[in-house]
C-alpha cells in the first residue's frame, strides 16, 4: 500500500471532501435533470479503506448491482466506479425510457447503453469539480459496464488495479430520489501517486 494514503491530516481530508461535496452537487443536478427526478444526496465521506471492503458499503458481496467503471488519465491518474443496486438500475432507465411496467429483470442493449452514458455524465461532473480545484486536465476513459454480484465487480476491477496494493483513498456518495427509486455510490480511487498530485494542487500538502 502507499504511505501517503494512510497519513492524510484533517485538513487534507477536509480538502478531499470539499471536492467531493461539489462533484456530487455537480453529478446530482446532472442526474436530476436526465430522469426528471429531484435527486438529494448525503454529504460525502471520505475515507481510507481496504479495497476488499467496498461491496460492504453497498450492501455486501452477494448483493446484485449494476457497475459502471473508468479510467482517468491526466496527472493524476485514477479510476472512478459507480454502483446502484439491481433495482435502483431498472428504475433509472425505466425512467429514462419513459417505461412504467418491467417484464423482465434484464438489461436490454438499450438499457446498457444508457446507463453507460449516466455513468459517463456522472463523471464527468465528478472530473469537472476535481479539474476546477486542481487546474488540471482530467480526461475520462470509455466507460464499462458490469451487473453481477458487488463482490464480484469489484474482484474483476481489483485485478486491472493490482498495481494499486490493498488500500485507496475513496470518496463515497449517495443518491436518492424522492420517491426512493434510486440509490447509488461513486468511489473515486486514485492511482499511488496521484493522491498527493492532487493535494498539492488545492494546497493542502504537507
Amino acid at each position: 500500500m502507499t504511505e501517503d494514503i494512510l497519513k492524510l491530516s484533517d485538513s487534507q481530508l477536509d480538502a478531499l471532501k470539499e471536492v467531493g461535496n461539489v462533484g456530487a452537487g455537480n453529478a446530482a443536478t446532472a442526474l436530476s435533470q436526465i430522469i426528471q427526478r429531484k435527486i438529494d444526496m448525503a454529504v460525502p465521506q471520505v475515507a481510507i479503506l481496504p479495497l476488499g471492503e467496498v461491496p460492504d458499503v453497498v450492501g455486501g458481496p452477494d448483493t446484485m448491482v449494476a457497475g459502471v467503471f473508468l479510467r482517468v488519465y491526466g496527472p493524476a491518474p485514477s479510476s472512478i466506479l459507480f454502483i446502484l443496486p439491481r433495482e435502483s438500475a431498472f428504475y433509472l432507465v425505466d425512467t429514462l425510457m419513459g417505461r412504467t411496467d418491467r417484464k423482465e429483470d434484464i438489461l436490454d442493449d438499450m438499457d446498457q447503453s444508457a446507463l453507460l452514458e449516466i455513468g459517463n455524465i456522472l463523471a464527468g461532473a465528478y472530473l469537472n469539480a476535481l479539474s476546477y480545484f486542481t487546474k488540471f486536465t482530467m480526461l475520462p476513459s470509455i466507460p464499462a459496464l458490469a451487473m453481477d454480484m458487488a463482490g464480484a465487480i469489484l474482484s474483476i476491477i481489483l485485478i486491472q488495479l493490482g498495481q494499486m496494493g490493498d488500500h485507496a483513498l475513496v470518496i463515497e456518495t449517495e443518491f436518492t430520489t424522492e420517491a426512493d427509486g434510486v440509490k447509488g455510490h461513486f468511489f473515486l480511487i486514485p492511482d499511488p501517486g496521484s493522491l498527493s498530485t492532487i493535494l498539492s494542487a488545492i494546497g493542502v500538502k504537507e
